[in-house]
């Protein structure tokens, strides 16, 4: 068991293959988030202070909002993390990641990145939203709604979310990498 925020040394301690799970908070980004952080830090701009060091979770959440405006997550599968490659590298150097959770890995000039910074990558169930979601324990609130309700930054505290595996590590091994290897035989 994990318990966020993680410390660097924790982190290089992971290896590829483990099993882990996470309690603590955990913020969502896909996309527009990325770009829109990333924007902000190079203009100069207040960007959301929990992004620094946090657990991020590719993923688009389906949230409903009740009388009292509080939100709650109805569905949290993870997206394909390939998707951030162009952006990962810097958001990670930039914000000091220390988790991505997604699925499908990332790559090569992302897992420099999170070599140098001391990140993993964890490997979430695709298929699994609705049991993810219910790891989610709460909602603690959002920016960039304005982006939409699948490309905001949201806030969770988890509460033993996972299983996730230690896909890619902070010593630069990736599980994909290691696979395709083996696939790719004479």
């Amino acid at each position: 068991m994990l318990t966020t925020p993680l410390k660097e040394d924790e982190v290089r301690s992971l290896k590829i293959g483990e099993t882990v799970y996470i309690s603590g908070p955990v913020i969502t980004g896909r996309d527009e988030m990325h770009m829109r952080a990333l924007e902000y830090i190079r203009d100069g701009k207040d960007v959301p202070e929990d992004i620094k060091g946090t657990v991020l979770f590719h993923c688009g959440p389906i949230m409903v909002q009740s009388e009292d405006g509080a939100w709650k997550v109805i569905a949290a599968g993870p997206t394909t993390s390939a998707r951030m490659n162009k952006l990962e590298p810097e958001f990670v150097r930039k914000f000091g990641i220390r988790a991505i959770i997604g699925k499908g890995g990332m790559s090569k000039d992302t897992l420099e990145a999170m070599k140098e910074v001391g990140c993993v990558y964890l490997a979430a169930t695709g298929g699994a939203a609705i049991s993810l979601a219910e790891s989610l324990s709460k909602c603690t609130g959002q920016d960039w709604l304005d982006l939409g309700m699948a490309e905001a930054l949201w806030r969770f505290d988890t509460s033993r979310f996972g299983p996730l595996v230690v896909a890619m590590d902070a010593d630069g091994n990736s599980l994909y990498d290691k696979v395709n290897s083996e696939l790719v035989r004479p």
